[in-house]
């Protein structure tokens, strides 16, 4: 009879059950280390996915075991609140590893680094890589191709976002569904997603699980984070080159030399779409192209590498983007004071920067910086503001630096540095922003 101890990674991804069920190690006696249960217990405390889904397969397990398939033996000491801080630094591997010498077992990993060290303990290892199936997506019945998002909530009827921007519907989908059909469908997304190379865990908080799965964005939140289990799947319905847009010719001049774009607009006016064709568009020109996001959603081309947050932090990134030299940066979705300082800190040393912002006003773009950077700078940072809404571009403003006397003032001793924005096509002068004591006004320009 195979002896076998398996790690808490080949129980997460479900390789050992599968192994069972392919009768590859059918008849084996397998040691469970107690600290792997108390991991997996954890984590799930946490309210992370991988927690549940661990412990779904130790259920499978013990069925398994029921059905005399294979024996299992609970072996160590369960996991303190010591070893379990000690994780990371492989403290409860270190356990496993000590159990499956003990037993004269093969360890069964799919951790490169837990096969290493095993082998280098003189220990005898069987090491799964990483492969990926892709199955049917759990919610793939719920969608159709001018879905935009899919909202499931638990004992509520299925919710879908249906349409283009400007023209989108809401449309109810069959009957209420039940929270186990949720939990049985989360547990198929995890799944999937740890098994494929191009999906990722951007956010696994406790009662909260982002994940980019190739192009759906999805959103995974139980209590006590939510009132309930909800499930929220978002995805880009269409891929657009910067010629679909009809841009003028003086605009696409423009585009050919500004380097502080900010693309804003609206949630789901399709910023982040033109955002995609303009990195296409400098990719035909010859410059590398580089993003900052989270979650990485922005449908590019492969020539385009998106990064996240390093250890949590976009500045750890940032400092790496330094160092790779991009001619161009696009990031995405900036919201935080920190965003922003990022952006004005990447333009400042010369890299081309598009930055991507919520407004439901082109002007407000250009407010989130101020009381953020100096007012003098922001012409230096921000040189062409473009408006979408419904998928179109409404509105292109430039900014520019002037000593004058502002509008409406007539004295010569008001005069002082004024940040002037204009429509880009008519020139028109439309807003004006100053000091005026110790405040910073924004002030439109009548006719």
């Amino acid at each position: 009879m195979k002896k076998i101890v398996p790690d808490t990674s080949v129980i997460i991804d479900g390789r050992i059950t599968e192994m069972i069920e392919n009768k590859e190690i059918e008849g084996a006696k397998i040691y469970l280390h107690v600290a792997t249960i108390g991991e997996l217990e954890h984590q799930a405390n946490l309210g992370k996915e991988t927690g549940f889904s661990g412990l779904e397969e130790i259920k499978k397990l013990r069925k398994f075991a029921d059905e005399k398939k294979i024996e299992i033996e609970y072996c160590g000491e369960r996991s303190s609140e010591l070893m379990i801080k000690g994780a990371k630094l492989g403290e409860i591997d270190a356990e496993i590893r000590k159990l499956a010498k003990e037993k004269g077992a093969i360890l069964v990993t799919s951790d490169k680094v837990m096969n290493e060290v095993a082998k280098a303990e003189g220990i005898e290892t069987i090491y799964l890589e990483p492969r990926f199936v892709m199955k049917e997506l759990p919610f793939k019945k719920f969608i159709t191709k001018d879905t935009i998002s899919l909202h499931l909530k638990e004992n509520t009827i299925p919710v879908a976002k249906i349409g283009k921007p400007g023209e989108i519907k809401i449309v109810h989908l069959g009957e209420k569904i039940s929270r186990e059909k949720l939990e049985e469908m989360v547990r198929e997304i995890v799944e999937i997603a740890k098994r494929d190379e191009k999906s990722y865990f951007e956010i696994d908080s406790k009662g909260a699980l982002v994940i980019q799965m190739r192009e759906y964005r999805i959103a995974i939140t139980r209590p006590p984070f939510s009132d309930g289990l909800e499930i929220t799947i978002v995805r880009p319905i269409a891929k657009v080159r910067l010629e679909d847009y009809k841009l003028s010719s003086k605009l696409m001049s423009r585009l050919e030399r500004a380097e502080g774009i900010l693309i804003c607009g609206p949630p789901g006016s399709g910023k982040s779409t033109f955002a995609a064709a303009l990195a296409e568009e400098y990719l035909k020109r010859k410059k590398i192209v580089k993003t900052l996001e989270s979650p990485r959603d922005l449908q590019v081309p492969d020539e385009v590498t998106q990064y996240g947050p390093l250890e949590g932090s976009f500045e750890k990134t940032a400092d790496i983007l330094l160092l790779v030299r991009p001619d161009y940066t696009i990031y995405d979705e900036m919201r935080k004071t920190s965003d922003f300082k990022i952006y004005c800190d990447m333009r400042l040393s010369g890299i081309g920067m598009i930055g991507v912002v919520h407004s439901s006003k082109p002007i407000e773009s250009i407010q989130r910086f101020i009381g953020r950077v100096d007012l003098g700078m922001i012409p230096q940072i921000v040189d062409t503001i473009i408006f979408i809404k419904d998928g179109a571009i409404r509105k292109v403003l430039t900014t520019n630096l002037v000593v004058k006397v502002p509008k409406g003032m007539r004295d010569i001793t008001l005069a002082r540095p004024v940040v002037e924005i204009r429509d880009f096509e008519t020139e028109r002068l439309e807003y004006e922003i100053y000091k005026f004591a110790d405040e910073i006004v924004c002030v439109k320009v009548k006719k």
